[in-house]
């Protein structure tokens, strides 16, 4: 059977109802289901995500390798080789058949919480896990600011060419009525 982590805790939490150290995993025990947006922190789900994943066997960097690092397939068009990691949301593509899955996190992401865990994430202490969820969020929240940075920075550059060009065809105009008077 595998192992669920339900983070019912947060109940638990709110009552102030965890007097000694508790696990994901001993919370979770006897409620068979993982809440909505947790359930990446499960290699199983991980693992699901890698169904068109190019790398099957006789390499190192297998659907299973690839989820136990910490990445989720999200190919896309031109590259069906795109993993992210569910918590630094690095992205990496390019991969090579003896490409090792954790190296490459190490590699491009060394600060991710993830490669710093010590165990596996069902073991881990409630308090463990709330930093490490807090440091998906913090991740999450800077990607999605570099995002609009870069939507905005877009779209200044298209305004600034429309008054450029209105500028332009506003001094031709003045020009030409300047040199007729």
């Amino acid at each position: 059977m595998p192992r669920k982590a339900v983070l019912f805790f947060f109940l638990l939490l709110s009552r102030g109802g965890l007097k000694t150290p508790a696990t994901v995993m001993s919370l979770a025990e006897g409620k068979g289901q993982v809440p909505a947006g947790l359930e990446l922190y499960l290699k199983e789900k991980r693992l699901s995500t890698f169904t068109q994943w190019p790398f099957v066997s006789d390499c190192s960097c297998t659907a299973d390798r690839m989820a136990e690092a910490g990445f989720i397939h999200c190919p896309i068009e031109n590259a069906s080789d795109v993993a992210q990691c569910f918590i630094c949301f690095k992205e990496l593509e390019g991969w090579e058949p003896d490409d090792d899955p954790m190296e490459e996190h190490r590699k491009h992401s060394p600060n991710c919480a993830f490669l710093a865990l010590q165990k596996d994430i069902c073991d881990l202490t409630v308090e463990e896990f709330m930093k490490l969820r807090k440091e998906r969020m913090k991740n999450l929240i800077e990607k999605e600011v570099k995002h609009t940075i870069t939507e905005m920075e877009k779209y200044a550059n298209l305004i600034r060419g429309k008054i450029d060009s209105c500028v332009h065809k506003l001094y031709t105009t003045a020009c030409l009525w300047y040199s007729s008077t």
